[in-house]
């Protein structure tokens, strides 16, 4: 198993374990992405999920329904990344993305990891949960999106970065550098 299989399922963990507490009266509440509730988060992390497994397969993502079991979804396309993880022909294979063509494990690597592991931290403090992130999953999206800093900061992308504190943790330096206020 590759370092990019092992990050990626700790992770969807992450952010399963935490989709797997959200509470029935939780799903409309706010989220840090202003435009979110948390049933509008969940379904952009499975929707992206969808859309990157699609870049491979070359198939239409499957149609979410936001209104019916989002846990069941998640396993399915969670379960469908790891399977073309999996994959040697498909892991290796080269597909186009946010960030130009690489291959679909480098894709996730660098954008389904980082775009998950922000929206794990997000739906944690929309729900009153654990919010510490996979150590190892920080510093590898850190070491990806900081030379994208002006590339990632327009419409549907992050907020302008704020400025961490002195001393600030690996975790609060990587939200802070995309626009989530920490405190």
């Amino acid at each position: 198993m590759s370092e990019t299989n092992e990050r990626y399922e700790r992770v969807a963990k992450g952010f399963g374990d935490r989709l797997a507490r959200v509470g029935a009266n939780q799903w409309s509440l706010r989220t840090p992405c202003e435009e979110w509730d948390v049933r509008a988060l969940v379904s952009h992390v499975i929707a992206t999920h969808w859309r990157v497994v699609a870049a491979v397969t070359g198939q239409d993502p499957p149609k979410l329904d936001a209104e019916e079991d989002l846990m069941a979804q998640w396993a399915a396309a969670t379960d469908a990344v790891v399977a073309s993880l999996d994959d040697p022909e498909r892991s290796l294979k080269v597909v186009s993305g946010m960030f130009g063509t690489q291959p679909f494990e480098s894709l996730v690597s660098r954008l389904l990891c980082a775009d998950t592991l922000f929206h794990t931290w997000d739906l944690a403090r929309a729900t009153g949960q654990d919010e510490t992130l996979d150590p190892d999953a920080v510093a590898k999206a850190m070491e990806f999106l900081e030379p994208l800093d002006d590339a990632i900061r327009k419409p549907g992308g992050f907020s302008e970065k704020i400025d961490a504190p002195s001393g600030a943790d690996a975790q609060t330096r990587l939200l802070n550098f995309g626009g989530r206020a920490t405190t």
